[in-house]
């Protein structure tokens, strides 16, 4: 799994390639503490290389929607697959980010 992020001006894009399982969601949580940092503004997930979440993922996820919340920012998540798309509705979690 990896994350490579890039800087807008208004807005920073993480994107996310690989499999973020249990054991890479500890790799995961260290490297979006750069996104965190940016969490006044709009941080998008590019989710179009991933391959696989796990809850452990989901709840890194959920864990920068709310570091941005309390800051004003606001998280996108783009180009997630249909499989993807479907663990995010069967937890509950696509009613609390936006989709692109």
């Amino acid at each position: 799994m990896t994350l490579e992020i890039r800087y807008g001006e208004n807005a920073v894009t993480g994107i996310l390639a690989g499999r973020l399982d249990t054991v890479a969601a500890v790799q995961f949580a260290k490297d979006i503490e750069a996104l965190t940092e940016n969490a006044d503004k709009k941080i998008i997930l590019d989710c179009s290389q991933l391959e696989f979440i796990s809850s452990s993922g989901l709840r890194l996820f959920l864990t920068l929607r709310k570091a941005t919340l309390a800051k004003g920012g606001k998280v996108v998540v783009k180009g997630i697959s249909k499989e993807i798309k479907k663990v995010f509705t069967i937890t509950g979690f696509s009613s609390l980010f936006d989709f692109e």
